[in-house]
């Protein structure tokens, strides 16, 4: 039985595949249906409360891959700025009583919804932590990263693609890291021999 939580996860999903030789990696298949559906599937299971997902402008397939499933389409329309104009408009989408939110890759297959909740009941908002942090099993940190309410304001000022990094160092001290199993945490694939390789693995 999945112990869901009930505090929103921001999708990041707005990234344009860059390094991909044209084919766009949150399409790519994983286990019969595309990635980003996988991931907002995932994501959707592990919260109760809303799942927002940053994509680029319409018309994009991404749009298409998650028909049918009760997550927050947001466009961004800066989306080319860097991976900080999704994390701006997403927080500042949030519902107004969200206490903390995760925010989630759009590229990392290999996390679990296990993962997510385990990272979620990692948080104790009786405490003075404010970054909840996933770390690979051998403590590198990666994603998901959950943030307090506290830091959200910090979100709105965020340009360029340092994906919110300059928040969780505003909370130096105040940051829990919590162990994932393997790489979880870290397995993002970026290239055609990322897909490849991983796909060789899996076999």
């Amino acid at each position: 039985m999945i112990d869901r939580f009930t505090f929103p996860i921001i999708l990041l999903a707005a990234g344009q595949s860059r390094r991909m030789q044209g084919r766009d990696k949150l399409l790519e298949e994983v286990d019969g249906i595309p990635l980003i559906r996988a991931q907002a599937q995932k994501a959707r299971i592990a919260t109760s409360g809303s799942v927002i997902v940053a994509l680029p402008p319409r018309p994009h397939a991404r749009y298409e891959a998650l028909d049918g499933l009760d997550v927050t389409c947001l466009p961004v329309p800066d989306a080319d700025t860097g991976m900080n104009a999704s994390l701006r408009r997403s927080v500042a989408a949030l519902p107004k009583d969200a206490t903390c939110v995760m925010v989630l890759l759009g590229d990392l297959p290999d996390l679990q919804v296990s993962d997510l909740c385990k990272l979620a009941r990692a948080v104790d908002l009786r405490s003075d932590t404010e970054v909840w942090r996933g770390t690979t099993a051998q403590g590198a940190p990666g994603h998901p990263i959950i943030f307090r309410n506290t830091l959200f304001d910090a979100f709105a000022i965020l340009k360029g693609d340092s994906g919110g990094r300059e928040v969780v160092a505003s909370a130096q001290g105040h940051v829990a890291l919590i162990p994932l199993p393997d790489n979880r945490a870290r397995g993002d694939l970026d290239t055609p021999e990322d897909w490849a390789a991983w796909r060789k693995a899996r076999d």
